[in-house]
């Protein structure tokens, strides 16, 4: 199923609307101190997207960060990918065969990949996982969802991760709708609230690296109201400063920012990727509220990512339902006013290649949030 695996240089790493498989993801990482991979492969699979029953052989690459964990050990941590995605009763084995692959490519101190993989989950296109309002469910206990992804594998070892790193449930845009289909898809409240946003003389406009403080400042306010994880400056820092944009896979960042006579009010961080524009990190202030920044700032990222060409928005993350007492409940409220269609992946999952000190490892993830990969 798999052959011809080897190295390749992250600037040659295929374009793709996954921003977190680009050129552009390798440099930030490296920015922060993270070491990548970029492996070609070619695979003869079945695949979701095919019409084809026989099996076609496709030529696909893979980004892999090495997440070290203490002196000896590391993860090889896939965002996002394979990119590839055969159909269900193949995925497992696909995984199994693919992990072997990239054994010999890995440090030796490797204990697992883990792959966050962005495959739409087998629960969420079966209607029996939905409730009579038309909500997702949520996939089985673990057990259940091990023994399904399993089929087809040999020794049966893939396993679901503690907790999914990157967002496993989304809600896109369809950019190929004219501006007037796209308002008319959101819900009342959200369309006139952009209005309103127009009418209290609300702009947009980007900055830059020098305005880097402006938008630190917003989501610093952001993170402390909703008890969010805060990131350095320099993170940000380093997804402003990557210039991917002589590679195989082009990335262009863009930081918008939203404000009444000149005071900021909302800030986000735009990426077009391939036919994708992604909403990649949101912040809005504590005060003024009521001039509906962040639903202006929203409209005007879909206006911009539609005049690049792009035929898709990634809100990227919402609860997996409407269930208020669930942490991205507000976020799911917000986005899913927008209009859009949601989308339930898989999320992380391990392939151990050191069992005993992978079993170490989950030990330390589950009891503290400090061994979780990033």
């Amino acid at each position: 199923m798999i052959a011809d695996v080897n190295h390749k240089s992250a600037e040659e790493l295929f374009l793709t609307p996954i921003v977190q498989q680009t050129t552009f993801w390798h440099d930030v990482k490296k920015m922060m101190g993270v070491n990548s991979l970029a492996l070609n492969y070619k695979a003869r699979v079945t695949t979701l997207d095919s019409k084809l029953v026989e099996p076609i052989r496709v030529a696909s690459d893979l980004l892999v960060n090495i997440q070290h964990i203490d002196s000896k050990s590391c993860v090889a941590y896939v965002p996002y990918g394979p990119d590839v995605e055969p159909q269900d009763g193949d995925q497992g084995a696909f995984l199994e065969e693919l992990s072997e692959c990239l054994r010999p490519f890995l440090p030796k101190g490797c204990i697992a990949i883990r792959y966050d993989l962005f495959w739409e989950s087998f629960w969420a296109r079966d209607n029996d996982n939905f409730d009579d309002n038309g909500w997702w469910l949520g996939p089985p206990e673990v057990a259940m969802q091990e023994l399904r992804f399993n089929f087809n594998t040999v020794n049966w070892n893939l396993k679901k991760a503690y907790s999914n790193i990157l967002p496993s449930n989304t809600l896109f845009l369809d950019l190929k709708l004219g501006a007037d289909e796209l308002l008319a898809q959101m819900k009342s409240k959200t369309r006139y609230n952009i209005k309103l946003s127009q009418r209290k003389g609300v702009e947009v406009r980007t900055i830059g690296m020098d305005q880097l403080d402006l938008w630190y400042n917003i989501y610093s306010q952001t993170a402390q109201r909703n008890n969010i994880y805060l990131h350095s400056i320099d993170y940000f820092a380093s997804i402003l400063a990557a210039n991917a944009t002589n590679t195989l896979s082009p990335t262009e960042v863009m930081l918008l920012v939203a404000e009444v006579d000149n005071l900021p009010l909302a800030a986000m961080f735009l990426v077009i990727s391939g036919n994708r524009g992604s909403y990649l990190y949101g912040a809005s202030t504590s005060e003024n509220r009521n001039y509906m920044a962040t639903y202006a700032i929203q409209w005007e990222a879909m206006r911009i990512a539609k005049s690049k060409g792009c035929t898709e928005y990634d809100m990227f993350g919402i609860a997996p339902n409407p269930d208020p007492s669930h942490p991205m409940y507000g976020l799911y409220r917000f986005k899913t006013g927008f209009g859009g269609h949601q989308y339930h992946t898989l999320g992380c999952w391990d392939y151990p290649l050191d069992e005993e000190r992978y079993r170490c490892f989950i030990t330390m993830e589950m009891r503290s949030q400090g061994y979780h990969l990033q």
